[in-house]
């Protein structure tokens, strides 16, 4: 059984750089040989069924649970870290156990671990796990994913670019003949339609002309009209006689007087 565990979580552990290296130095490798189509009954992945699974002790309380594998340089397992102590995941200390000092069993389907000649006190005591190289670092990473995400989706977003295309292509010409057909069944009607809207707007603009020559008749004097009677003016007043200024009298000379004889 443990073989059996030791084996998958080597296998989901060392995939990638195992096939790297057996494709580097593997002589023609054909495709069969290099690529698992799917996982069989014999297989499991370690992330879904060992990576987070608890630990007990021979008393069958939980001291820990498996967060990674420990490989040798050749890529075998050779141990797992445990998280130990803490709490509520919190300031756990990472101890490192060998693979041989683990019990694994299937139970209703579910794996289950057991360390049977340690205790919480053991652990707890133990030293922690000291990594011969430093932990990458959330940047580091975060690059790393970057150039991941670029070299895996680069030709495959071209490839999708292309396909689109190509597909694009016959749907392109189907769409330009249904334009085509349609401004042929409606290319009467607008001729048409443009047709009337030039004699509305004629029409409108005699008519504007008329109003408007009958707005400028009707705003000039009126008039005389042949045919009819000319307008009868209105009497004048009469004007009122001027004072008359009275002559200056003349002083009257007196006759002479003839004396008597």
């Amino acid at each position: 059984m443990k073989v059996y565990l030791v084996s998958a979580a080597m296998a989901f552990a060392t995939a990638g750089v195992a096939i790297a290296q057996e494709t580097a130095t593997a002589p023609a490798a054909t495709t069969t040989q290099a690529y698992i189509a799917a996982e069989s009954p014999g297989q499991y992945l370690a992330r879904d069924r060992l990576i987070t699974t608890k630990v007990k002790s021979p008393d069958g309380k939980i001291i820990g649970d498996i967060e990674d594998i420990i490989l040798s340089g050749d890529h075998k397992v050779v141990g797992v870290i445990m998280g130990v102590g803490g709490y509520f995941g919190w300031f756990e200390k990472k101890v490192g156990v060998d693979i041989n000092a683990l019990n694994f069993d299937v139970v209703n389907g579910k794996i289950e671990a057991t360390l049977p000649t340690y205790t919480h006190d053991n652990l707890a005591a133990a030293p922690e796990y000291a990594r011969n190289q430093p932990q990458k670092s959330l940047f580091v990473r975060a690059v790393e994913k970057g150039e991941e995400f670029r070299d895996k989706t680069g030709a495959s977003a071209k490839e999708a670019y292309d396909k689109a295309k190509e597909n694009a292509g016959p749907a392109l010409e189907k769409a330009k003949e249904a334009a085509k057909d349609a401004y042929e069944k409606v290319g009467p009607a607008i001729e048409t339609a443009k047709e009337k809207a030039s004699e509305v707007i004629e029409n409108a603009k005699e008519k504007a002309s008329v109003a408007v020559e009958k707005a400028k008749e009707a705003a000039a004097p009126a008039e005389h009209a042949p045919g009819t009677a000319p307008a009868t003016p209105a009497p004048e007043a009469p004007a009122a006689p001027a004072p008359e200024t009275p002559a200056p009298a003349t002083p009257e000379t007196p006759a002479p007087t003839t004396p008597a004889p």
